[in-house]
């Protein structure tokens, strides 16, 4: 089959679909490869790595004119129109945005998304949502430490002692375990909350205090529970009570890592801007929820912004920032899906029995498979 990766267009994306590691492997399963010129440049991959792979360097037309085109980000209009009708494509496609998943459609691309897989053990090895997520929790400790002004970890020296920097980590999922890991290394104290309570113990395994909010009710402790590893809204008789816990903390915090998220929904406020109003000046909060609406009512995505001395800053694609392994890793995460598309003779098989193939499918034939809301 022949598969195109295109060169990412989209403002302050660095990452790119396929690495010379994985084209090699698809190259090794009879597939033909070509790479718009200059599509790994920005995740420090030349042409001629590609070429060593045994992929064919092209134009932008070459690579979307394949009969599989991988993406990182959903293609914008100009990038649709050079997409041939009957194209599979296959990345990171917004799934939760029906006008794009529309647009596919009438294009009559098959369209996989694979932030719409499921959250099991045999979905983990192209868990894209979680590879990235890694790497913004990691990313977000650093970028916190750059602008905080003081040091992270307790210094003992000659000029006296410097205390270790408190961080407050709301939301647990892949990105805030990391960022809890990342900031224990750097040497902070650290707490952290969720609304999962299975999530205590892997929050005081990478040394970080829990913040406990009891249930009341059964309807707090069953929406606790989540759905497919993810957080559900939680009732307003808790998420009061987490607030003022929460308030309390971020008052005495240094730091604050949001990264709570419910797909397809506006991102829940954890941080409220009465409670940026007592924080310390020269604190930093970092909301890893900027994309859609922020933890912080304060934060503007995509800019730093300043309120009573609180540095508060919302990136919205960090694993960007890190592109040539966000790169490494979603390209692997690809491949183990494509692994799924085709039979031992690498044919092309769509399967819709498959419980992670049906899951990912968005559009075929013309038709939207998948509609949200």
């Amino acid at each position: 089959m022949h598969i195109g990766v295109p060169l990412e267009t989209q403002t302050g994306e660095t990452r790119v679909a396929a690495t010379p590691e994985t084209i090699k492997k698809l190259i090794g399963q009879g597939h033909q490869v070509t790479v718009q010129r200059g599509a790994g440049v920005n995740a420090s991959v030349p042409d001629s790595a590609y070429e060593a792979a045994g992929a064919t360097i092209g134009s932008a037309a070459d690579a979307f004119g394949a009969q599989l085109v991988l993406k990182v980000v959903a293609p914008n209009e100009s990038e649709l129109g050079q997409i041939n009708s009957g194209t599979v494509l296959v990345g990171m496609l917004n799934p939760f945005n029906n006008d794009v998943i529309a647009r596919m459609a009438e294009r009559g691309i098959t369209a996989f998304a694979l932030e719409a897989a499921p959250r099991t053990s045999r979905a983990q090895s192209l868990d894209v949502l979680s590879s990235q997520a890694n790497i913004a929790g990691y990313k977000a400790v650093l970028l916190a430490a750059h602008h905080y002004p003081r040091f992270m970890p307790m210094l003992m020296t000659a000029a006296g002692t410097v205390k270790a920097a408190r961080v407050l980590i709301l939301g647990a999922g892949v990105a805030g375990l990391q960022a809890i890991a990342t900031a224990k290394r750097l040497g902070a104290v650290i707490e952290a909350s969720d609304v999962r309570p299975a999530v205590k113990e892997q929050i005081e395994s990478l040394g970080a205090k829990f913040i406990d909010v009891p249930y009341e009710t059964d309807e707090e402790r069953e929406c606790a529970e989540g759905v497919g590893g993810y957080a559900r809204p939680m009732p307003a008789s808790w998420m009061q009570r987490q607030a003022q816990a929460v308030h309390e903390r971020a008052r005495q915090a240094d730091i604050v890592i949001t990264t709570a998220l419910i797909p397809g929904r506006k991102a829940p406020t954890l941080l409220s801007a009465e409670t940026v109003a007592q924080m310390k000046p020269g604190s930093v909060v970092i909301d890893l929820a900027a994309a859609q609406g922020g933890n912080c009512p304060l934060t503007v995505a995509d800019q730093v912004v300043i309120e009573n001395g609180v540095t508060i800053v919302g990136p919205t694609n960090l694993p960007a920032q890190v592109g040539a392994d966000a790169s490494a890793l979603y390209a692997r995460n690809l491949l183990d899906f494509m692994k799924l598309l085709f039979d031992k003779d690498g044919a092309l098989t769509i399967n819709l029995e498959d419980d992670i193939v049906a899951a990912c499918l968005m559009c075929r034939d013309g038709q939207v498979i998948r509609k949200n809301g």
